[in-house]
């Protein structure tokens, strides 16, 4: 979309006006740019830009049923049963249409509901937005209209800590200087205020009669998604000026700090950034399912057999020899003998609707709903993944991958932020030469320790300072102290970078006690922080001036309030790593202060100075082992020529419309260069509580644990070792690109050369590392392995003709570390795992750098915690603290794991097992394709009789409690082999349902034949096969309950609440009749049969005979070939049961005194289930509980009697 210039605009710098020759119609534009006319709504008329309306639901009312039906047929089994139900409209079927209808029409509206009432969710909160009111200039006056209706090109006022209704270009501000403040919370969870600068030549466009005289024109790029860049230029009065980001206000940010500021429209609704960057997290399906996929496919296998089977067989059997069949001259096609191969055709086509119920069709919903409610009860409401500090519970994103929890293989973690807890506090530093600050970090300790030195503790001085940002102690540099060092002028330009090289906001008054500081970052807010407390404190900052405060500069006691003018600002980004900023000094000095990543200072220092330069990379090595994050410090001085000369190219880069970013890169560098180091920094980021003893469980599990960060190889070590993720005892493989013999190639300046000669260092340095590992490996003592390369190498290492080797290597590690990699770097190494290892993978991260590495992992984990919502959006569940991965996985995942496989075995059992018995009946028909159970009863099974137990299965059966998954880690590794959905596991359901089917249908048919009923008549066709399904509904029923490792109330009121609606339900319908359909089949049937003493001992003796050989399967299998949870429960069959509920401290007043007594009343002890694990608590002894330990409850009826039966248990004494 857009307008062009009235001449054919070229993608170069030279952008003239085109208001002079529009002459009111659309003129050609080069591709990839817009022109907007601003205030001039006939002039964007011809160009039909988008209106500013969202939508962001699925479907409308004409769209509804057309998409909804298509979303649900694109599933293989509802396309089988639509086909089914469309054949059982023929004469060819042996069943009613109802079959198969009912069943599939009930599944269909269940899901067309669901999707109707989220997508009716979704309209409302679009009405919601679209009709928020918005002031335009309207005639000389701003007028409110709401959000729908603004057009590209108006203006508009926003006031303070309202939303930006639109893309807009900044204009005026009622703040000085043309300043406003916006949060981004909404776009990327970053509480921190980030400022934004009108151009100075539309500061005065603030009234309406000044706006209204504003006819700018704006010539920028495309809608894209792109939220940190923007290219573009505004033309007004004949004059060029270059667009930034730094004008651009986003739709869904918010002001703050400002009164109300002016702007032009420039993107609107779904053209806007944030709404192109509304996409759903890439679709993931679970393992679990693309097996279910195969099983579903092996069924029809298994239909197709026994449909051939019955119509081969009625091929051959159908004769004129059976006079009795009346298969006379006129008969109908489907049983001509004269024709056997139509006979057998037919034949194929009337089995398949016979034999349609061996396809679970209620499989998926009933899947779909464990799945929903084991996320939003168990995952969503767990209190030991609940983070008070932070008022933080676990969110589970998605319901799709809940099983996959209990599956995951490998784990990729950031470090920042996910193992440590971005909290970050100034440490240390090195000045000139010279090693600042006397504290020792978590590291040191822990590495200590490891080598069995004892730490003496530092007393802290009276000097020390600790507050947020900041915990230093060093009597040199405090109160002033630095003055009477060596070097008090390489301090004094230290202390002054800190404080201008930066972009952090001052919040509030301007005293050092109650200043805040909003930073982009938490290692900013902790160097202005650093800054402050030396002496140098930053309290005021304009688009131009940055005010420093600075004490004992001129004399001991000395204060002063400087002024720095900002000339130009360097950003910060990926590729750069590092900033800088062109300040003025009030005496005319002209300084370059830059800050970054030693490995990009250094490069640019300027010839000389070695020995400072050695010995700052030693305290930069001695900072990095003690775990602390370090940035390098310099300075250049520039003449008046010189930056002249250099602003001019900046000003040329800052106003071109192709390849902005490069192009100012490339201009950046031509200034920073033959810098001086004036020093480096070291920031203490702490571990989080937990993280070690959470790794080492993991480990315990079978799970191994990458850690791929951007920090120094020395700092990664040494995090690794700390956190338990590396220790003394393994052998480590080590792959960098800091040695001598690469230094040597890299200081000849050919890349290609350097290129090559690293790459066939990376080559040997694997193979060399693959032979070691394989030798370790066939040792005895079987000594675990750790990798750790750098980014340099792996770039290399990840070349598809050393992807192979480093895959091999990786797989053999029990613990990886990738330091100095990119975000596409964690992204490759997680995908390469993924497709290479065909291993179930897991990303856990917290910033928006971790956020491709999070979606290429079957399971992505955000971390809510200090960098935004970036890594929680594309998250699949999000923890506050990496500590909760163990409930996360151990339990929650475990357990899903296992009730899914139990869930969907059991559903293939059990429609192979009824189907069976309908397949054998085939035999007793001449093949003919006659049904042996009443349409309903086909239709009901799977609906009403045997659906809910399954579902209370799914939701809460448990083999160990939550206690004991987190005591045996190792019973996750049964997850990890896929122990209990091989096909193996199928294969023992299959041969049971096989024995159970011919149980239940030779035992019922052939006893029924020497059976009477009360009148002395032999039992027909609807009696036996009555008394058939009568027993299947019973035997499946229980063969549930045999499956259950922990049996509550809930199963048993399904199961018998199952078989009752069974027994309710053919009681009324045998005893009505009408003459549209085919009841006079069953009319009266079950009252004749329950008549009978025959009907008892069947119900009785069948079912016993069924499960016999399950119960004798499942005795040797827990006897001689136990599972391993199974061994857990003999250990703890006689603990008493100990409630693991954490005590949840009080959270401020958030809770309102029934959410007081209700919170109180769940931490109380609950009944339990008394085989191996509570699985369901149950209310049952709330009141008496509850007055044990002080707190109301209201009493309960069933109290009385459940008290009156408590019983002492008996313990059992080993002889």
């Amino acid at each position: 979309m857009g307008r062009s210039d009235s001449t054919s605009m070229e993608m170069s710098d030279r952008q003239p006006s085109s208001r002079t020759v529009r002459l009111g119609r659309l003129q050609p534009q080069a591709p990839g740019h817009r022109t907007i006319f601003c205030n001039d709504p006939e002039a964007n008329l011809p160009v039909k830009f988008k209106g500013n309306s969202i939508s962001t639901t699925k479907f409308n009312i004409l769209t509804f049923l057309p998409k909804g039906l298509f979303e649900q047929f694109r599933r293989v089994a509802n396309l089988y049963f639509l086909m089914i139900s469309i054949l059982s409209t023929t004469p060819i079927s042996p069943v009613h249409p109802i079959t198969n209808v009912v069943p599939l029409s009930l599944v269909l509206f269940v899901s067309l509901v669901k999707e109707a009432f989220e997508d009716w969710k979704r309209l409302q909160n679009d009405r919601s937005v679209n009709s928020s009111p918005i002031e335009v200039l309207q005639n000389q006056k701003w007028e409110s209209i709401p959000w729908r209706r603004l057009q590209v090109g108006d203006i508009v006022k926003v006031k303070q800590d309202g939303f930006f209704p639109a893309d807009l270009l900044f204009l005026a501000s009622t703040n000085p200087d043309g300043v406003c403040y916006t949060e981004t919370a909404n776009l990327d969870g970053e509480t921190n205020l980030k400022i934004r600068k009108a151009l100075e030549r539309t500061w005065d466009y603030l009234t309406p009669d000044k706006a209204f005289e504003f006819k700018g024109e704006i010539q920028c790029e495309q809608p894209n998604n792109s939220l940190y860049t923007f290219t573009g230029n505004l033309i007004i009065q004949k004059h060029t000026l270059p667009l930034s980001p730094n004008q651009i206000l986003l739709r869904g940010c918010s002001l703050r700090n400002t009164a109300y500021i002016v702007g032009a429209v420039v993107f609107t609704g779904h053209e806007t950034k944030v709404m192109m960057n509304a996409m759903s997290v890439p679709s993931k399906r679970s393992t679990m399912e693309k097996k279910l996929d195969k099983l579903i496919l092996t069924l029809f296998s298994i239909l197709f057999l026994m449909c051939l089977i019955g119509a081969i067989g009625s091929g051959v059997f159908i004769d004129r020899k059976y006079y009795y069949l009346g298969l006379h001259e006129g008969v109908e096609n489907q049983f001509n003998p004269n024709n056997k191969f139509v006979v057998t055709i037919l034949t194929m086509f009337t089995l398949l609707t016979l034999y349609s119920t061996i396809i679970p069709i209620s499989l998926y919903v009933s899947i779909e709903m464990i799945k929903f409610i084991q996320c939003a009860q168990y995952i969503n409401k767990d209190i030991h993944m609940y983070h008070i500090e932070s008022n933080t519970p676990a969110l589970a994103r998605t319901s799709n991958l809940n099983e996959e929890l209990g599956q995951v293989e490998y784990i990729f973690s950031d470090k920042t932020g996910t193992l440590t807890r971005n909290l970050m506090e100034f440490f240390k530093c090195s000045i000139g030469g010279e090693v600042y600050g006397t504290g020792i970090t978590e590291i040191e300790r822990g590495g200590a320790q490891r080598n069995g030195i004892k730490v003496e503790e530092v007393p802290r001085t009276v000097t020390a300072v600790h507050e947020k940002g900041f915990n230093f102690d060093d009597t040199r540099l405090m109160c002033g102290a630095w003055r009477n060092e060596h070097n008090p002028d390489t301090c004094k330009e230290f202390f002054r970078c800190l404080a201008i090289c930066h972009t952090v906001l001052p919040e509030g008054d301007e005293s050092p006690e109650k200043i805040t500081y909003q930073a982009a970052s938490p290692d900013e807010a902790a160097l202005v922080a650093a800054a402050k407390n030396f002496g140098f404190f930053f309290y005021r900052r304009t688009p131009t001036t940055i005010m420093v405060r600075e004490s004992h500069v001129e004399k001991m006691g000395s204060v002063q309030d400087i002024s720095y003018e900002i000339l130009n600002v360097l950003e910060f980004n990926s590729t750069r790593k590092r900033q800088s900023v062109i300040c003025r000094y009030p005496n005319g000095r002209l300084v370059l202060y830059c800050k970054g990543a030693d490995s990009v200072i250094f490069e640019r220092l300027m010839d000389g100075n070695n020995d400072l330069n050695n010995s700052s990379r030693e305290h930069l090595e001695y900072f990095g082992s003690s775990g602390l994050r370090t940035l390098c410090l310099a300075y250049k001085d520039l003449s008046n020529e010189m930056y002249e000369s250099w602003n001019d190219k900046f000003i040329q880069a800052k106003s071109s419309l192709r390849d902005r970013e490069k192009k100012l890169d490339e201009v950046s560098e031509l200034i920073e260069n033959d810098l001086i180091l004036i020093g480096c920094t070291a920031i203490e980021d702490k571990l989080q509580e937990g993280v070690p003893s959470c790794i080492e469980t993991l480990s315990r599990a079978g799970i191994k644990i990458w850690v791929l960060t951007g920090d120094k190889m020395e700092t990664a070590i040494n995090i690794a070792y700390a956190c338990s993720l590396i220790n003394n005892g393994m052998k480590q493989f080590i792959i960098n690109s800091d040695t001598d013999s690469i230094r040597e190639v890299e200081s000849r300046g050919d890349p290609v050369e350097t290129a090559r000669f690293i790459r066939d260092i990376v080559k040997q340095k694997l193979k060399k590392c693959l032979e070691e590992s394989q030798r370790s490996l066939h040792t005895l003592s079987g000594q675990k392995l750790a990798l750790v390369i750098d980014g340099k190498c792996l770039m290399y290492a990840l070349d598809p003709a050393l992807r192979g080797n480093l895959l091999n290597l990786s797989l053999r590690c029990s613990s990886v570390v990738c330091c100095r990699v990119s975000p596409l770097q964690k992204a490759q190494v997680t995908s390469m795992v993924r497709k290479g290892a065909q291993k179930i993978t897991l990303s856990i991260g917290d910033g928006a750098n971790d956020v491709s590495m999070i979606q290429a992992a079957h399971v992505g984990i955000g971390i809510s915690g200090m960098e935004g919502m970036q890594a929680v959006m594309a998250s699949d569940f999000a923890i506050a603290q990496f500590r909760f991965l163990t409930d996360l996985l151990l339990v929650h995942g475990r357990w899903s794991y296992l009730r899914i496989c139990k869930v969907v075995t059991y559903f293939f059992y059990k429609n192979l097992t009824f189907t069976l018995t309908q397949f054998w009946f085939t035999f007793h028909t001449g093949f003919s394709g006659q049904r042996f159970y009443d349409d309903w009863f086909q239709s009901l099974y799977n609906v009403i009789f045997t659906a809910l137990p399954v579902i209370v299965v799914g939701l809460f059966d448990k083999d160990v409690s939550a206690s004991l998954s987190k005591k045996y880690p190792e019973l996750y590794k049964e997850g990890i082999r896929n122990t209990y959905f091989r096909w193996r596991v199928v294969a023992v359901w299959a041969f049971f349902a096989l024995y159970q089917s011919l149980v239940l249908y030779n035992f019922v048919t052939a006893s029924s034949k020497i059976a009477n009923n009360l009148s002395g008549k032999m039992f027909g066709l609807w009696d036996v096969s009555t008394m058939a399904f009568t027993c299947v509904v019973v035997t499946v029923n229980i063969r549930l309950l045999m499956a259950c490792n922990s049996i509550t109330r809930w199963h048993h009121i399904s199961i018998l609440g199952s078989i009752l609606a069974w027994f309710v339900f053919i009681y009324i319908y045998s005893g009505i009749m009408t003459p549209y359909d085919r009841q006079e089949n069953e009319y009266h049937v079950i009252h004749i049969i329950m008549s009978t003493f025959y009907f008892y001992l069947t119900l009785l003796l069948v079912p016993v005979v069924a499960l016999l050989g399950d119960f004798i399967y499942q005795g040797l299998q827990r006897w001689f070939f136990p599972y391993d949870y199974q061994i857990i429960q003999e250990l703890h069959r006689n603990d008493p049961e100990v409630s693991s509920r954490a005590k949840l401290q009080e959270i401020g007043n958030q809770r309102t005194a029934d959410e007081e007594r209700s919170y109180a009343i769940s931490q109380l002890p609950r009944e339990t289930s008394k085989h191996t694990g509570f699985a369901f608590d149950s209310p049952g002894y709330e009141s008496f509980f509850a007055s044990q330990q002080g707190v109301y409850a209201p009493q309960k009826a069933w109290d009385v009697a459940r008290r009156a039966s408590m019983r002492q248990p008996k313990t059992h004494k080993r002889k």
